[in-house]
C-alpha cells in the first residue's frame, strides 16, 4: 500500500505524528475528543475504504491503538503536529520501544 495519502488537502505520511478530532454523541450530547499519536499504518486502495492505524501512548504508559475509516462522518478534522522522514510503509516495530528511542528512530533520519 502507499506511505502517504492526501486527506482534505493535508498530505500525511507513515510515522507523522497527527492529532485527530473526533465526533463523539453521549445521549443527546456532542462533543470533540483529540486523538493524538503516531500514524502507524495507511490500509485501503480508495477513499471509500481507506483506513489509518494510529497509536498513542497513554498518561500511565500504556500503548493505544485506533483504526480510524477516513471516510467516517465522526471525524471532526486531522491536523498533522510534526512530519517524519520515516520510509517504512508499517510501523509495527514501535510498540516495543521505549519514548526516547522512538523519537531518535522516526525523527532523526534527515
Amino acid at each position: 500500500m502507499a506511505n502517504s495519502i492526501t486527506y482534505q488537502d493535508k498530505d500525511m505520511s507513515v510515522g507523522d505524528t497527527i492529532a485527530i478530532s473526533y465526533k463523539i454523541k453521549e445521549g443527546d450530547k456532542e462533543r470533540q475528543q483529540l486523538f493524538e499519536g503516531i500514524l502507524l499504518k495507511i490500509k485501503g486502495d480508495s477513499d471509500n475504504n481507506r483506513m489509518i492505524t494510529v497509536r498513542k501512548l497513554s498518561k500511565t504508559g500504556v500503548g493505544v491503538e485506533r483504526i480510524i475509516p477516513l471516510s467516517s462522518p465522526f471525524i471532526g478534522g486531522i491536523k498533522v503536529v510534526k512530519k517524519s522522514s520515516y520510509q517504512k510503509s508499517k510501523l509495527y516495530f514501535i510498540r516495543f520501544l521505549s519514548e526516547s528511542k522512538l523519537r531518535h528512530k522516526l525523527y532523526s533520519h534527515k
